[in-house]
């Protein structure tokens, strides 16, 4: 193992980590990964000093930690190489494969490049408490969208026949499946002949998102944001 990346909350995991897999192999790389939201022990690492913070706002609850341990901070700067942080849309990303809440978030920083890992044998800690039903669904819509696999567009129309066949015959042949279909014609701003149209889809990849844009407006379809 070249590298060994762990979640961090008040940071007792990495602490116990880190120092086992420094006396064994001291080359061995050890990374730390907190939630952007919550992120006291990457800024006490990058600062050189014990900090807390008034917040820690994510919805991976096992590593929402504010203070961390003073102890294990001083453990961290001993055996730890370095600390980043993830947002709760990549954490959200990561869950898709793992399903899994505070423990995805080392899963994150690999998928999301924020670790120099690549070429090496890598072992992602995943440790945290079971993600809370109540906002799983949440999540995964998130994970999805981030991920490319989820995307709503909105055009605007002239109010006439067969707009709507033209974007699906679009959608259909580039290979996205229409989820959901919603007409507005109540927007202040737009001309009375015209609405907004907003399609969901599931889609492959961010790839597959960006040609069904492109195809859109090379038809003269005109996208909102």
């Amino acid at each position: 193992v070249d590298a060994v990346v762990v979640p961090v909350g008040g940071g007792g995991l990495i602490s116990g980590v880190a120092c086992a897999v420094k006396s064994l192999k001291p080359s061995c790389q050890v990374f730390g990964v907190q939630a952007a939201g919550a992120s006291a022990m990457a800024e006490s690492f990058h600062r050189g000093d014990w900090y807390a913070s008034d917040t820690a706002s994510t919805f991976a609850d096992g590593i929402a930690v504010k203070n961390p341990g003073e102890i294990t901070f001083q453990m961290v700067r001993k055996y730890v190489d370095d600390i980043v942080t993830v947002s709760d849309d990549e954490i959200a990303a990561a869950i898709l494969n793992l399903m899994e809440g505070a423990g995805a978030v080392p899963v994150a920083a690999a998928m999301f490049d924020k670790l120099p890992l690549a070429g090496k044998r890598v072992v992602c800690v995943v440790s945290g408490g079971n993600i809370d039903v109540n906002i799983l669904s949440r999540v995964i819509n998130r994970g999805l969208a981030m991920s490319g696999r989820k995307v709503t567009m909105e055009i605007r129309l002239t109010d006439k026949p067969g707009q709507l066949q033209q974007v699906s015959t679009i959608i259909a042949e580039l290979g996205a499946n229409v989820v959901s279909v919603d007409y507005d014609l109540s927007d202040p701003d737009l001309p009375i002949s015209s609405c907004t149209l907003r399609v969901g889809m599931e889609t492959r990849d961010q790839a597959q998102i960006d040609q069904i844009r492109a195809k859109l407006v090379g038809e003269g379809f005109a996208l909102v944001g």
